[in-house]
């Protein structure tokens, strides 16, 4: 398994009758990825972007240094949520659709398990 994948491959639907430790700590890493209003943001703006996103375009948006935007960039890549593609000197980066589609299962609250 890839490492950086750990956090959303280790999640599992909050509706499931049990969870392991291992899996509520991965679901928590994932939450805490997302606890950040900077991180939230720069989920949005990579998810409403029509193409990988270059950090040094996320620096004015977010009104943050290149060097707190790449910290954040990388707690988001850590938990699996983004994808980063080195070109040359920039890294650029996009949504892990695999890992969206885990997210959103993890809150399906209406599943079989009700």
């Amino acid at each position: 398994m890839n490492e950086t994948l750990t956090a959303i491959a280790g999640c599992v639907p909050l509706a499931t009758p049990t969870l392991s430790n291992e899996e509520a700590e991965a679901t928590a890493e994932l939450f805490a990825a997302l606890g950040d209003p900077h991180r939230v943001k720069i989920v949005n703006l990579i998810v409403t972007s029509q193409a990988a996103v270059c950090v040094c375009n996320l620096t004015q948006p977010l009104g943050l240094a290149q060097p707190t935007v790449s910290h954040h960039m990388k707690k988001l890549v850590d938990a699996g949520l983004l994808e980063r593609e080195q070109r040359g000197k920039w890294a650029f980066f996009s949504l892990n659709h695999e890992a969206v589609s885990k997210l959103a299962g993890l809150i399906d609250f209406e599943g079989d398990n009700r």
